[in-house]
């Protein structure tokens, strides 16, 4: 048999190679051989993010890496529905370029569908013709993942809802929303109760990002971003002191902080 670790490293099918090696029995990688489809989900979701922070970064080499891990998530997850003989590799492939010439008649299609414009919502209309056909729930609100972000999924829940006019008409409707909600948070004093005023509170707040056309989650990550530049700021000006923020005062940190962000 052919050592996987010989075969061309650029070919898709090298990749497929090592996969089975490492869950070969017997012979494969212990760790490997003990995962499953739940175990690895995680990984799948993390890489994902990987991409998205290479991208955010704009790091192209860093890109290149990590869509080689994702890539290796699909790789995985195929091949562990290979070994219980629910699909392969070649299944996942053949599904996903059916459904894209599918979905873009406009492309793909004859000449009366090329030269056709493409329909608003086209997109939308026919995953729910496929679901369907699935035989699955028909509400509107089906197919928004539950394991997406929760602020990403509560813009995609909003915006689904607002296709078949469940939305409010101003964004100064979205304001008062959000007013109302921290009110109702500050009164609470149980804990259930605050944790689901809370939720309510961020839930308008994707609302008003949506009506912003702001995506929240890219917000909040240059906001994380810029709390830790600011922060390490305060640290790198009170190590050239002698300090640390352990030894120092709210109000030196406070004054490092806006020094920070004049610098800014």
């Amino acid at each position: 048999m052919t050592n996987a670790a010989d075969l061309d490293p650029r070919k898709l099918d090298t990749l497929r190679a090592i996969m089975a090696a490492l869950r070969a029995p017997g012979t494969g990688c212990p760790w490997d051989l003990e995962q499953d489809f739940a175990s690895i989900a995680p990984f799948t979701i993390e890489e994902a993010y990987e991409v998205a922070d290479a991208i955010e970064r704009g790091d192209k080499a860093d890109l290149c890496v990590e869509l080689g891990d994702l890539l290796l998530q699909v790789v995985y997850h195929a091949q562990l529905a290979c070994e219980e003989k629910s699909f392969t590799f070649d299944d996942v492939v053949e599904a996903i370029c059916r459904k894209m010439i599918r979905r873009h008649p406009h492309v793909f299609g004859d000449e009366q569908a090329r030269s056709a414009k493409l329909a608003k919502g086209f997109w939308d209309e026919m995953k729910a013709r496929e679901k369907t056909t699935a035989d699955r729930s028909q509400s509107i609100l089906d197919g928004v993942p539950v394991a997406l972000p929760a602020m990403t999924r509560a813009v995609k829940l909003q915006a689904k809802a607002a296709k078949v006019g469940f939305d409010w008409t101003s964004i100064d409707f979205v304001y008062d929303k959000m007013n109302e909600e921290i009110a109702e948070l500050r009164q609470e004093t149980a804990k259930d109760r605050q944790m689901a005023e809370y939720g309510d509170l961020l839930f308008a707040m994707a609302n008003l990002g949506r009506h912003l056309d702001i995506d929240p989650e890219h917000a909040l990550r240059s906001a994380n971003e810029k709390f830790l530049r600011r922060f390490r700021h305060i640290e790198d000006e009170l190590a050239k002191r002698g300090s640390s923020p352990k030894r120092s005062s709210l109000a030196e940190m406070d004054a490092l902080w806006d020094e920070a962000k004049a610098l800014e």
